[in-house]
């Protein structure tokens, strides 16, 4: 059984969700605050989160990245707000996936297995020594960092798991479809920039090394490569 935390401030949102989900195999825990959400999580071990961003005290995006320092368990935002903008600072911020409100419970639930399987997975790799090189830059799967020779890059999850799903296939393009896919279980047109977002931010730190000036190319209007020298 699955361990689901709700977060949000309407408290019929949280009746309606705890009894869907409870009734389909989950263990439910919520909160009507962020403040009270967080108190949770440091006692009970969740294995995916859904939180709401328009809350009195604290919103969604600030308890998001408090979140991210207790736990690395996915965050799905549930929120009317529907800006794009919206969408890619939660997911900045370290969510996972952002549903926007009105939404079908039934893919709401679709949506919380394929991030906990996503989790689950990525445990896995964690307990395996794998790694991936291609000097100068080095990924350990085991420990979910990279490095440039031995200096460990200070990268999001989210630039991380975009880094594995380009090393994974190098110098080959991977379109923002399959990027998309992969990161969020499911693409629609709306994901690029996000999928855009999280690339040049990734970039932008491995510029800073004179070796990685050009390792991640755009492939114009189809997504990004992984160029190794061999090329």
């Amino acid at each position: 059984m699955a361990n689901l935390l709700l977060i949000d401030d309407d408290k019929e949102v949280l009746a309606v969700n705890a009894k869907y989900f409870s009734q389909n195999g989950f263990d439910v825990k919520y909160a009507e605050n962020a403040i009270n959400g967080l108190k949770i999580l440091k006692t009970w071990k969740a294995d995916c989160i859904l939180l709401d961003i328009m809350m009195p005290g604290m919103d969604g995006f600030e308890a998001c990245k408090r979140i991210r320092k207790i736990t690395n368990a996915p965050i799905i935002i549930l929120s009317g707000r529907t800006s794009e903008d919206d969408k890619v600072n939660g997911l900045i911020y370290g969510a996972d996936d952002y549903v926007i409100k009105p939404y079908s419970l039934r893919e709401l639930n679709a949506r919380i297995h394929v991030q906990i399987r996503r989790s689950k997975e990525a445990l896995a790799l964690k307990a395996s020594s794998n790694t991936i090189s291609y000097p100068p830059i080095t990924m350990d799967l085991a420990q979910h960092k990279v490095y440039y020779d031995d200096e460990e890059l200070s990268l999001s999850n989210r630039e991380y798991e975009l880094m594995h799903i380009l090393i994974k296939k190098p110098n080959t393009p991977v379109t923002f479809e399959e990027i998309g896919n992969e990161l969020f279980g499911s693409y629609v047109e709306t994901d690029r920039r996000t999928i855009m977002v999280t690339a040049s931010r990734l970039r932008k730190k491995l510029q800073e090394y004179d070796e990685m000036n050009e390792l991640i190319e755009t492939v114009w209007s189809k997504g990004y490569l992984f160029k190794t020298k061999k090329s």
